[in-house]
């Protein structure tokens, strides 16, 4: 049987996007300093894999998000007033993420974790990531990238990945010395020897495994909570195309044979920096041997029992903003009920 057309591969949670990168401009070096003074430049706050955001008051989606996008000139004066280390030498600082009819947008990554340093009187001093970050409310991306719409998903799917690579490549990977962001925050410079290094992206494929009595393979790894079952996944290696890449995990990991392999469609996962590759699988062997390593459980599942044991919380499902939920619910036939782990 076909899967049935239930999931928009053009539409994924984390693929959505309308603004343009305008990566014609990333070599600009008065760039920033030029967009902070317009009206119209918006910024996106950046904490980890988390962004600021607020309720979408008026939106027919259940607890639509938008993000909370802060005026590039609030940023400026809270930055000229306040001791910060957010745009020092090293710091990932200025992310330029791109441009629409409404403007320029950039993003400003505040740290994971704000140290409370005292100055000699005893006082903590004030300082702009504090400022920035307080009465905000930060969701992560994964929880959140299905609820916001494709303009706010594009603009923090590329703000968390790009934050995240900067946080990684702090030093030289050659030489160990320190790096500077440049490129507007699409690249970093070694300061000893100049060397210029990019974000970088690791693919991943992901698989939807059926097999001839239309069963679906499910595995649970060893670090998910109890029951949380999920589409086999694994990185490409080198030399390897996609396609083998799907027929070695599966097979390492349940040694199950796979057959024919069908692209669906992908999507980025910044978490770090992933791009998910989705595919159907089919099995030509249904015995399942489970690696006891990284995944420790595997399951043949029917689609009604799928739907009773998620009914019963025996199961658990990916988030809605992963590729892994689109491939479940395309081959159960259309929405499941929205319990995730």
């Amino acid at each position: 049987m076909n899967p049935e057309p239930v999931t928009d591969w053009a539409q994924l949670p984390l693929s959505r996007t309308t603004v343009d990168r305008a990566a014609e401009l990333r070599d600009d070096v008065e760039l920033v300093e030029r967009l902070l003074t317009a009206s119209s430049t918006r910024v996106v706050l950046v904490r980890g894999a988390s962004l600021a955001v607020r309720d979408a008051h008026g939106s027919s989606v259940p607890g639509a998000l938008v993000l909370d996008l802060v005026p590039g000139a609030e940023v400026v004066a809270v930055l000229a007033t306040t001791q910060s280390e957010l745009t020092a030498p090293h710091a990932p600082g200025w992310l330029f993420l791109g441009t629409d009819d409404d403007g320029a947008y950039l993003a400003l990554v505040l740290p994971a974790e704000a140290d409370e340093d005292v100055d000699i009187s005893g006082v903590v001093p004030a300082r702009a990531e504090d400022i920035l970050g307080r009465g905000r409310r930060f969701e992560n991306l994964r929880d959140a990238g299905h609820l916001l719409d494709a303009r706010d998903a594009g603009l923090a799917t590329t703000a968390v990945g790009v934050a995240a690579w900067h946080v990684r490549a702090l030093r030289c990977e050659h030489c160990g010395e320190a790096t500077r962001p440049a490129r507007n925050g699409w690249s970093r410079v070694c300061t000893s020897d100049g060397r210029e290094v990019f974000p970088r992206t690791d693919p991943a494929v992901i698989m939807a495994v059926v097999d001839d009595a239309e069963r679906l393979l499910l595995g649970h790894a060893a670090h998910w909570p109890e029951g949380r079952f999920s589409t086999l996944a694994g990185f490409v290696e080198a030399g390897e195309s996609v396609e083998a890449a799907v027929r070695r995990e599966v097979r390492e990991e349940t040694t199950v044979v796979i057959g024919d392999v069908v692209y669906r469609s992908s999507q980025p996962w910044p978490f770090p920096r992933s791009l998910m590759l989705g595919f159907r699988a089919h099995a030509v062997t249904t015995d399942v041997v489970v690696d006891g390593v990284e995944v420790t459980d595997a399951r043949w599942f029917t689609r009604d029992g799928l739907a009773a044991d998620l009914a019963a919380g025996r199961v658990l499902l990916p988030m809605r903003s992963s590729i892994a939920r689109g491939l479940i619910e395309e081959w159960y036939g259309g929405p499941l009920a929205d319990r995730t782990g």
